[in-house]
């Protein structure tokens, strides 16, 4: 039984966590799984609350009953068909269309290893529903709506993406090393920007997109420092007006990027394949947003992002850096630098 849900989960995730899988494939083995699962139990609650669906109270029904069969507070699970039907990408409908084989997946771990996913996924849920209260359903054409502050902004990417650095930190710490008590919190913390970071790059570089369906997660108030308002925001001859605010943003993902490499640094050297996992993700971030410093990120037609080949590139360049002594230090500084 344990195998049969092993092989869908495995199907599933090659299907649709391409950007991510580079990443699990670097995992070790012991945290692999759990760290898949967890992506695709977040991967349903992100597909359902970003629905094209015209009912606010729908995606939230369906992502409150979805997290509560999740958490084991219940056995009965929404009918996904009509959700399934409206997504475009075939992928994210099959995913909807296998929710209780995502579901089941839990049960191949140990009773820690639930509690720590499942804190992490009702974190991530309360975040989402947090979104659509907000801003309502991702329908083209409507409103736009704005944060209103920065501690909204990062209470937002903390819920979203800085409690799966938490989560990645407690894994980690049950399965493969241990700190001294006096180090934990710091790693927690160093993980939540680590979190943090991916989250603000995907905010930064999906403006444009995001506006389109009536969400703006650049705050009010910090557009009103420039005298700028979220519907500013789609005219790309705005860009030297944003760009001031836009910079002091990509400063802030920077400094949470730094966090995320002192982070690494307190892996122990012993665990290379968890190292390995956790600066691929850093290294694109930190060319990404040198990228995003460059181009007109308020042009919907520039698509501003890594591509597969440097991604590539990134993969070998960092299996060289893990071989020779002193290599990952000069990488990441390397990469921060170009």
């Amino acid at each position: 039984m344990a195998v049969l849900i092993n092989e869908k989960i495995d199907a599933l995730l090659e299907a649709t966590s391409r950007s991510f899988y580079p990443t699990l494939k670097y995992l070790p083995k012991k945290i692999r799984g759990q760290i898949g699962l967890l992506y695709l139990l977040a991967r349903v609650a992100d597909t359902i609350a970003d629905s094209k669906h015209g009912e606010t109270e729908f995606l939230l029904r369906h992502l409150r009953e979805y997290n509560d069969v999740a958490q084991g507070k219940s056995s009965t699970l929404p009918d996904f068909t009509e959700l399934a039907n409206l997504q475009t990408n075939k992928d994210e409908a099959k995913l909807l269309r296998n929710v209780e084989d995502v579901v089941a997946g839990l049960e191949v771990y140990s009773k820690t290893d639930q509690e720590l996913m499942l804190e992490c996924l009702g974190i991530i849920v309360d975040g989402q529903i947090l979104d659509l209260e907000r801003f309502g359903p991702a329908n083209e054409g409507g409103n736009i709506s704005a944060l209103t502050s920065d501690e909204q902004m990062d209470d937002y990417t903390f819920r979203v993406a800085g409690s799966v650095g938490v989560f990645w930190s407690k894994i980690s710490l049950e399965h493969l090393f241990t700190l001294p008590p006096e180090k934990e919190e710091e790693f927690f913390k160093k993980g939540i920007r680590f979190g943090k970071a991916l989250q603000m790059i995907n905010i930064l570089r999906d403006i444009p997109e995001d506006l389109r369906f009536g969400r703006c997660y650049i705050p009010q108030e910090a557009l009103s420092r420039f005298n700028l308002k979220p519907g500013d925001l789609m005219d790309d001859k705005n860009i030297d007006a944003f760009r001031p605010l836009y910079d002091e943003y990509l400063d802030l993902t920077n400094g949470h990027l730094d966090a995320a490499v002192e982070y690494i640094m307190m892996l122990p050297e012993t665990q290379l394949r968890l190292k390995a996992s956790c600066m691929l993700p850093v290294l694109i971030g930190q060319r990404t947003v040198t990228l995003l410093r460059t181009g007109n990120i308020l042009n919907s037609e520039e698509r501003i992002k890594v591509t597969r080949d440097e991604m590539k590139v990134y993969a070998r360049k960092l299996l060289r850096a893990l071989i020779i002594p002193g290599g990952v230090n000069r990488l990441l500084k390397k990469n921060k630098d170009s």
